[in-house]
Parts: C-alpha cells; sequence; structure tokens
C-alpha cells in the first residue's frame, strides 16, 4: 500500500472516532498532594464504575469526566497508600484536594492502567527497591537492555536491546528530562548517548517504551526510547564516599538550598570519580558531574522549571584486544596492545521549561534547551593492519552546539456529547557540529594525515498528534507524527568551497489498542512506524534515498496481577528495518546496511515473597536476520538472541537492604555467517547496606564469582608488529573481575 494511502486511512479512522458519541457524565476536578503539601503528579486516578481514568499534571491538578454521585474513584500513586474516593455532591461542585500518605514501595501500589506505558510502573519499583549504585548501572534499569562499556567507563555505553546491537545509540531515542542525549552524526558514530553526564541519585523514574509506537519520540525510536526524569526536589541533604578497587574513589555531595514552607525547590548536586580500572596500564579515568534544578510554582496555574548541568571526563588506556594476543601471552586479559589509547569529553547542559494550566481541559508545556559540546576520541582496532610502520591509531573529535524548542498541548475536547484526550505538539532541534575530524594519529601526539575533516548542520523541525478515545475497558490511542529533515556538510578538504545539502519530510503514523477490564489484566496490540536518520555525511550524497530508513513494528501482549504481590507480562513482538546499521571494525565506525527482520517475545515478572523482599526476572528471545542476504550468510552481526536479568531485594524494617543480581547474554554470531562467535556470559554482583537514622553504610561487589568475560566484543581483521598476514576474530575489552566497593553517606 502506499505511504499516502495508507494516511488518508488512517486519518479517516482518526474522523470517524470523533464522530462516535455517548451519553456524558458530570466531572470532578481537583488536586492531590502529599503528606507535607506539595503537589503529586503523575497520579492515577480511575472511575471503578466506568473505567474512565486520569492523571494529575505537574502542578498536581486533576480533571476526571463521567462521574457520577456514589461512583468510586481509586487513586494510586508508588510509594504511596492507595485511597478510594467516594463521589459526593459536593465533589461535583467544588475543587477539592486529596492528600496521600507516603509509605514504602509495594507491588500492591501497581495498579495495571488501561495506559499504553503501563509497564513504566515498575520500573518505579525497581528503582525504589534495588537503587542504581554507578552511572554505568542506569540504563540496566530498563528490561531487556544489556549494555556493555567500550573503554572502561569513557565512552558512551554500547547497548543491546531486542536483537539490536544498538551500538552507542542508533536505535534507541534516550532523553533526561526533555533533553535529547543522542548525537546525530557524531565524529565516532551515529546516534552516540553518552548519558555519563546524569548522577544516579538524583533519577526519580524511568519512562521507557519498546518499539516505534510513540508519537511524541522521533528519531532513533526503532527499538524503543528510554527516558529519565529527575528529581524536582530532595528530601535532605547529603554527602557520600565511595572508596574501593583498582584506586576507585567517588565523592557525592546533594545540597538542598530552600526552605520546605516555600512554594519553590532548589538543589545542586556534585559527583567526582577517579579509577585506574582494572587494567595494566592505568586507566587514570576521571568524571566531574555538577547539576542544579530550581523549581517553582510562580502561581496556582503555573509552574517554571530551570536546571544547569556540567559533565567532563578524560582516561587512557582500556581499547579492545585480539583474542590471539591473550592466547599467545603476549598480553594477559587487561594488557594493551596500543596503551596510548583514550579521550576526553565534555558537555553543559542549561534547560528551562514551562507549564501552564489554561483551564480545567487544556494545558501546555513549553520547553527550550542548549548544549555545549566536545569530544576527542584515540582509538586503534586494527593495529597495523594499514600501517605497519606508525600503526592504525585514528582520532575522532568535534566541536557541538545544540539547540532545541518544544511545546506540547494536552486538551479535553467534548465533541457532540462525545470526550476525548488530544495532545499536539511541535518543536525544533537544531545540531551545529564543527570541526568534526577523522585523523590518523600516533601516540595522540602527531597527526600523520588528515581523513575527513568539515562541518555539518543538521536540522529535525516536526510536529505530531495523538488522541486518546476511552470506551470503558477500551482504550484507542491513534497518533501521527511528521517530521523535516535538512541536512548540510562543507566538506574542508575539498579544493573549492561547496555546501552540499539534502533534505526530506517523512509521516509516521500510529495506532495502539489497550484492553483492560479489571485493574488486573491488559492486553494490547501496538502499531507504527518509527524511524533512524542516516548521517549527514552520508545523507548528502544519496539524492534523496536512504536518508530516514523506516521501522515498522507490532506488539502483542498482556500485562496481569493475579494477586497484589506479582505482577506477570508477555509480549510478542516484530520489527522490519528498511535499513540496518553496521559495525566495520576496521574503520571503527558503523555504516548502513540492507533490510532486516526481527520476531521475538519479551517476558517477564515482579513478586513480592514478604513486605520488604522482592524478587525479580525479565527473559528476552529474539530472532534477528538480514532479508537481502542468502540463507545461512544472514546473521546480524552481534545482535543477542538470547538474554535475561534477574535478582531479588530486600529492605528490612531493621535497616539492613541490599541484594543479588544476575545478567545473563547468550552466545551471538560475530559476523554474517556466524563463523565467528561472540562468548556470552552470566554475572552475579551484589550490594549490602545498613542504615540508623540518617547514616549509611554500604558494601557493593561486583561479580562475586570472579568469572572471566567479555564486555564487549567485535569481529575485527587486524594484525599485530611483525604479523605478515592478517587475521579477523574476536577482539574484546573485558568485563571487570572481583571489585568491591565501600560506601559511606551521611544525610542532613
Amino acid at each position: 500500500m502506499k505511504k499516502s494511502n495508507l494516511i488518508k486511512r488512517f486519518l479517516a479512522f482518526i474522523i470517524a472516532m470523533i464522530a462516535y458519541s455517548f451519553v456524558q457524565g458530570q466531572s470532578i476536578k481537583g488536586k492531590v498532594i502529599d503528606d507535607l503539601n506539595n503537589p503529586l503528579s503523575d497520579v492515577y486516578l480511575i472511575n471503578q464504575n466506568t473505567g474512565i481514568h486520569s492523571h494529575t499534571n505537574e502542578l498536581g491538578i486533576f480533571y476526571l469526566v463521567e462521574t457520577n454521585i456514589g461512583d468510586t474513584v481509586l487513586v494510586s500513586h508508588i510509594g504511596f497508600t492507595n485511597q478510594i474516593v467516594v463521589i459526593s455532591k459536593i465533589n461535583l461542585e467544588t475543587y477539592f484536594n486529596i492528600q496521600l500518605k507516603k509509605t514504602p514501595v509495594e507491588l500492591e501500589q501497581v495498579l495495571i492502567t488501561p495506559d499504553i506505558n503501563s509497564l513504566n510502573q515498575l520500573s518505579i519499583v525497581d528503582l525504589q527497591t534495588n537503587p542504581v549504585n554507578s552511572s554505568q548501572e542506569i540504563l540496566r534499569k530498563v528490561p531487556g537492555l544489556i549494555i556493555g562499556q567500550h573503554a572502561g567507563g569513557g565512552k558512551a555505553e554500547q547497548m543491546f536491546l531486542r536483537g539490536f546491537d544498538i551500538d552507542h545509540g542508533t536505535d534507541v531515542n534516550i532523553t533526561v528530562d526533555g533533553l535529547p542525549v543522542n548525537m546525530v552524526s557524531h565524529a565516532h558514530g551515529q546516534g552516540y548517548a553518552d548519558l555519563h553526564f546524569l548522577i544516579p541519585e538524583i533519577i526519580n523514574n524511568i519512562d521507557y517504551g519498546k518499539g516505534p509506537y510513540y508519537a511524541d519520540k522521533g528519531n532513533f525510536t526503532t527499538a524503543g526510547y528510554v527516558a529519565f526524569h529527575t528529581k524536582d526536589r530532595i528530601n535532605k541533604s547529603l554527602v557520600s564516599i565511595d572508596f574501593g578497587s583498582f584506586n576507585t574513589l567517588r565523592t557525592l555531595a546533594l545540597f538542598d538550598l530552600l526552605d520546605k514552607s516555600s512554594n519553590a525547590d532548589a538543589y545542586i548536586a556534585g559527583e567526582y570519580t577517579l579509577t585506574d580500572g582494572a587494567f595494566q596500564s592505568p586507566q587514570h579515568f576521571n568524571r566531574l558531574n555538577l547539576f542544579s534544578k530550581y523549581s517553582a510554582s510562580i502561581s496556582s496555574d503555573q509552574k517554571i522549571t530551570l536546571q544547569a548541568s556540567y559533565f567532563q571526563s578524560k582516561w587512557d588506556a582500556s581499547g579492545q584486544i585480539p583474542q590471539r594476543a591473550v592466547d599467545a601471552n603476549l598480553i594477559n586479559r587487561f594488557g594493551a596492545i596500543d596503551d596510548t589509547e583514550g579521550g576526553t569529553t565534555s558537555r553543559t547542559n542549561l534547560s528551562l521549561s514551562h507549564f501552564k494550566y489554561i483551564n480545567d481541559k487544556t494545558s501546555v508545556k513549553n520547553r527550550m534547551y542548549y548544549t555545549k559540546y566536545d569530544f576527542k576520541l584515540y582509538s586503534n582496532f586494527t593495529f597495523y593492519l594499514n600501517d605497519p610502520i606508525n600503526g592504525d591509531q585514528i582520532k575522532q573529535k568535534e566541536t557541538r552546539n545544540i539547540i532545541g524548542i518544544e511545546s506540547i498541548v494536552n486538551r479535553n475536547i467534548e465533541l457532540n456529547r462525545f470526550d476525548f484526550d488530544l495532545q499536539a505538539g511541535v518543536g525544533f532541534k537544531y545540531d551545529d557540529i564543527n570541526s568534526s575530524e577523522l585523523s590518523s594519529t600516533i601516540d595522540r601526539k602527531t597527526t600523520l594525515d588528515t581523513i575527513s575533516f568539515g562541518d555539518i548542520d543538521e536540522s529535525n523541525m516536526y510536529g505530531f498528534i495523538s488522541s486518546e478515545f476511552n470506551f470503558g475497558n477500551w482504550l484507542i490511542k491513534p497518533a501521527i507524527r511528521f517530521d523535516f529533515f535538512k541536512f548540510d556538510y562543507i566538506n574542508q578538504l575539498a579544493n573549492t568551497y561547496s555546501t552540499l545539502t539534502n533534505d526530506k519530510i517523512i509521516a509516521s503514523p500510529k495506532l495502539n489498542i489497550i484492553y483492560s477490564p479489571k485493574p488486573t489484566w491488559q492486553l494490547y496490540l501496538k502499531s507504527g512506524i518509527g524511524f533512524h536518520s542516516n548521517d549527514s555525511r552520508i545523507v548528502v550524497t544519496q539524492n534523496g534515498g536512504s536518508i530516514l530508513p523506516l521501522a515498522y513494528g507490532a506488539d502483542f501482549g498482556t500485562i496481569w496481577k493475579p494477586s497484589n504481590r506479582l505482577v506477570i507480562n508477555t509480549t510478542l513482538w516484530y520489527l522490519f528495518l528498511e535499513q540496518e546499521f553496521v559495525y566495520v571494525g576496521d574503520e571503527g565506525i558503523v555504516e548502513p546496511s540492507g533490510k532486516t527482520r526481527r520476531i521475538g517475545i519479551d517476558f517477564g515478572f515482579r513478586y513480592q515473597l514478604l513486605k520488604w523482599l522482592f524478587l525479580n526476572a525479565d527473559i528476552n528471545y529474539a530472532n534477528a536476520r538480514s532479508i537481502d542476504d542468502p540463507e545461512g550468510e544472514n546473521f546480524i552481526p552481534l545482535a543477542p538472541d538470547f538474554s535475561s536479568t534477574s535478582g531479588f531485594s530486600f529492605q528490612h524494617p531493621t535497616g539492613i537492604a541490599g541484594g543479588i543480581y544476575f545478567r545473563y547474554i547468550d552466545d551471538r554470531p560475530a559476523n554474517e555467517d556466524n563463523s565467528i562467535i561472540a562468548k556470552g556470559y552470566f554475572i552475579t554482583d551484589m550490594n549490602l547496606n545498613y542504615g540508623y537514622k540518617d547514616w549509611n553504610a554500604a558494601l557493593i561487589i561486583e561479580n562475586i564469582f570472579n568469572n572471566d568475560w567479555n564486555e564487549t566484543q567485535f569481529a575485527t581483521e587486524s594484525r599485530l608488529l611483525n604479523e605478515i598476514n592478517s587475521i579477523e576474530e574476536i577482539h574484546f575489552i573485558p568485563g571487570n573481575p572481583f571489585t568491591v566497593k565501600g560506601r559511606i553517606t551521611i544525610k542532613f
């Protein structure tokens, strides 16, 4: 079917849904607050008589339609006691407050809501019962998402999700408080997403979704998206110090700046980390993070949030090594062929958001942001393959400015006695990338040859509209998104000045259907089209082709809560991509390839054995194949087919807390014909801490069985010094051995 016909039918469906009508009840409105009278956002309210539901906005305000005298409304929020409100006449006539009491997190608080992302409630439970211990653990909180560090903590992590080797972010959209993390046309790889500027202790919740089904998520949302939200306020100031193996030291401070009785909240956070890593050549790694956030209710119907952050990091050595060098005892697992690898990076972020509650049925949120970014990376993937005298070290470097604005309107619309919710948004993002460079170097000092050098301008203007039609137990959510991209590249190595340019517009329709007959069970069917953009340097030579390859996806699944302490979820999914990205070892880059298809199943459960003891497991299977290649030569390199994470955590009333956690990834093909295998691993970590009043002591152990495992692996053709012929085989970066870290935290 042609794309134009698909869009026409999609729009006709929306019009048909609007034309449908039913008798409307009355409405209630009010505000949900916590014990300290702070407004609570994202509180879930459901009319247990009609199935109609609503959420509180950023001011804690709710508006619930189709409600009559005698109806019971369930008010629920993770970390608070559920409350039942029986609607009286006065509730229909006046604005009223609902106060929720804070309580330890329990699975009983999780509702299987008629919402497209009900599973996000489980991520809140996971985050509260098993807090993140380091920035490298942040992405592991997303079920099914596996990470691997390329450079001991310096580079962005390699990611795996739903049968994808996502490299550093080609197929997952990552944001922090609406700020894009992925870097388009990055010097090291398309979609590069370095999340190390996010301090783990300031994370409030993690919003995630798998597949291309979300109209407000654009570029790179093929395998899915991950959206981190930081805390608006901290309960107490704290200082913390970590110390551990391999000269590891981390200091952390969070300071609350305003009195709790004011209408505003403000805090600053700082983190400094040092480590040499397990490598024979000390890594000399250090990272500095500074973060500040101010939020205030400037009136009863408006809120502003201002935040700023600064991040810088540098490191040495810790690059990938060939298996044959270890087998021949030339180096050990933590040795290096070229220990002058490493890099530096920094990022400064500024953002301002404004939320306005216009009336009972309309609100608008505006956001603007600015990022200043610098990056320099020295790598040696092939050693002496291309240059047998000087070696193959390369430098990748860029300086970038990012500017973005976004405005989103949420409105409840009544039309011919029919009521539905509408969300519409428009936005703009501009990447100004200067001096994007790839050069051959020696010892990070001498530049032998500049391979590419140029300036990139990439603009993305977008708009989307999403409707939500609630028919009792059914929720139908059609949506469509439009994106316009403009790509400019100036090759500074060309003999004459010329701006190479290209542009493209794309439409991405979505349709999600959810059936929730009760707050303990849900069936859903998600479908939609997404995309990932290609690198500007590739796009400007394509003459209109292969600019924004599409992804077509569908999920069919269920969420079931058979008891108050058990939640089970299962999803069968399919994804087709018009174009894949493939790692090229001899160049150290990712380049586009052909069509692919993936089919798989996700399974997970959360079980609360006791009031203070939690068990969780996620099991993920994916079959990923290239469509254009013959059978037996159609494997997608490094795409995992089976992975799992599980563990248990406890938070005993005596103040003792902790847990043991497992992660597993199966052997997987490292090349197209599966003749080279990337070995899987099974790793066990644990933590134990004790809190007394405002003091807390923790012990954190990684790889408690001291297994030898490869954190990242690639099939790469390389040549060592004095080797006559090159060899293609596994090159890897070793995972941490048995590692111990202690932590002391004081709150005040």
